[in-house]
């Protein structure tokens, strides 16, 4: 039997715990108003501390093989806070985080916690769909004169709209699982149909129009 890798091994997580949701024939609204058969909320993991620990080693070893010189983790808010805290104190590093943009009051900071000028930077991201989250953080970071070196995240739908994105900001990045893993896990686990997956599959190729 060949041996799973570990984005089968976290996609099959994901699915486990329910993080992952996929329901073709009763799609979801995602707050773009795209209509989505898939609906991923990872911040289910961390109530579930087998796959929590599963997952921050992922994305620690994914830090460690890819940005070894890192000097700081930074989480994007808000789902990627929890997640980046987990990865700093794992790897014994500071950690930060990015807001959207800029509190409207107090100190009106956008990014939380102390960095300094110089520093390298890995975020680590829960979830990345077009990538616009991401990036905002990234712009932040390096108007701030962080060098950001890359992101680390625990899934991607692989939209090739996030792609050329990352590619315009040089921005290097590498994820735990994908939707094709995924998809292939939820084929194994017998939790979609032969036509559902037809579905499944038309929507990741044109997700902004798709319709059922």
């Amino acid at each position: 039997m060949a041996q799973r890798t570990l984005a089968e091994n976290v996609a099959s997580m994901l699915l486990e715990v329910k993080a992952v949701r996929l329901n073709p024939d009763r799609p979801f609204k995602w707050a773009s108003g795209w209509n989505s058969p898939i609906y991923c909320d990872n911040r289910i993991t961390l109530s579930y501390p087998k796959v929590r620990s599963a997952i921050k080693n992922g994305l620690s070893s994914a830090v460690q093989a890819y940005f070894a010189d890192v000097d700081i983790i930074a989480g994007v808010a808000t789902a990627g806070i929890a997640q980046g805290a987990l990865v700093a104190d794992w790897l014994e590093l500071p950690f930060c985080y990015v807001r959207p943009e800029p509190k409207k009051h107090g100190m009106g900071n956008q990014i939380e916690g102390y960095i300094k000028a110089g520093q390298k930077v890995v975020l680590v991201e829960d979830l990345v769909s077009t990538g616009g989250s991401s990036l905002k953080a990234v712009d932040a970071l390096r108007e701030a004169g962080a060098n950001v070196l890359g992101m680390v995240s625990i899934f991607t739908y692989g939209f090739e709209i996030a792609k050329s994105n990352f590619a315009e900001k040089n921005l290097k990045f590498y994820s735990l699982s994908d939707y094709d893993t995924l998809i292939g896990e939820a084929v194994k686990q017998k939790y979609v149909s032969e036509s559902q997956l037809i579905t499944l599959h038309e929507w990741r190729n044109n997700p902004a129009e798709w319709a059922v």
